[in-house]
C-alpha cells in the first residue's frame, strides 16, 4: 500500500509541473514529466526495498543511494533532447532543468520525504509560472534572430537595411551578402543574412514587415 501511495504522489507532483510545461508548448510536457517522476520514484523504491531479501547474505553491502545517483546522472539524456541550438540562440534549458528537478522529486517521494517533495514542487511551479511573467515584464533581455532577405542586385542594399535597423534601435550582430546562384547560373539577386539582436518586446514579424518595405527587397524569411 505504501509503495502505491508513493507512486501516485510522484505522478501527481510530476504531472503538476508537466502541465505547466504543456500549457506553454514545450517539448517535454505532461506525460514526459509524469513518466520521469514516477520512474525515479520506482527506482528509489527498488533501491530501498527491492533487495531486502539479500541484506542478510554474506559479503553483501547495501547502498540505497547508489541507484539514486545513477538516476540523476542518466536523466541527462532526456534533458539534452529538449535543448535546441540555433545560431547563438539556445532554447529548452528551463525544460531540461525541470526534467532534472522532477527526477529529484520522484526520488524524494520514493524515499518517503513527502514534505520536501511537495515543497520543491511548489517552488518549481512558482519559478516556472510567476517568475516567467516577471522576467517577461521587467527584464530587458534580448534574443537573436536570423533573417534571410532576397534583394535586387544593388550595392547599397546592405547599407539601407542596416540604416533602417539602427534607426529602430535594433543591433546587427552579424551580416553577410552573396549573389544568388541557381542551377549553376548567377542570378540578378543578392541573398543577405542578418543576425539581429532583438529586445524581448520586439516582435520578429514587425521587424520583417519593416525590412520588407525597403525598396529593392523581394522576399524575406526568418530562421
Amino acid at each position: 500500500m505504501q509503495v502505491a501511495v508513493r507512486l501516485f504522489v510522484a505522478v501527481l507532483l510530476g504531472g503538476l509541473i508537466g502541465f505547466e510545461r504543456e500549457q506553454n508548448n514545450h517539448a517535454a510536457g505532461l506525460r514526459t514529466h509524469i513518466m520521469v517522476c514516477m520512474g525515479s520514484c520506482l527506482l528509489m523504491l527498488l533501491s530501498a526495498y527491492g533487495f531486502a531479501a539479500f541484506a542478510e547474505e554474506t559479503n553483501v553491502r547495501m547502498d540505497p543511494a547508489r541507484l539514486a545517483a545513477a538516476v540523476i546522472t542518466g536523466i541527462g539524456f532526456l534533458g539534452a533532447g529538449t535543448i535546441l541550438h540555433t545560431g547563438k540562440s539556445i532554447t529548452g534549458l528551463t525544460t531540461a532543468a525541470s526534467i532534472w528537478v522532477v527526477s529529484a522529486i520522484g526520488l524524494s517521494v520514493g524515499a518517503g520525504f513527502y514534505f520536501a517533495s511537495i515543497s520543491a514542487t511548489i517552488i518549481v511551479l512558482f519559478t516556472l509560472w510567476a517568475l516567467n511573467k516577471a522576467e517577461r515584464r521587467f527584464m530587458n533581455g534580448k534574443k537573436e534572430r536570423v533573417f534571410v532577405i532576397m534583394t535586387d542586385k544593388r550595392a547599397d542594399m546592405l547599407e539601407k537595411l542596416q540604416g533602417l535597423l539602427l534607426a529602430s534601435g535594433i543591433m546587427v550582430r552579424k551580416a553577410s551578402m552573396q549573389t544568388e546562384i541557381e542551377n549553376g547560373m548567377t542570378q540578378d539577386r543578392h541573398v543577405i543574412r542578418l543576425h539581429l539582436s532583438l529586445r524581448k518586446q520586439e516582435e520578429p514579424l514587425s521587424v520583417m514587415e519593416k525590412l520588407h518595405r525597403v525598396e529593392g527587397v523581394q522576399s524575406i524569411s526568418m530562421e
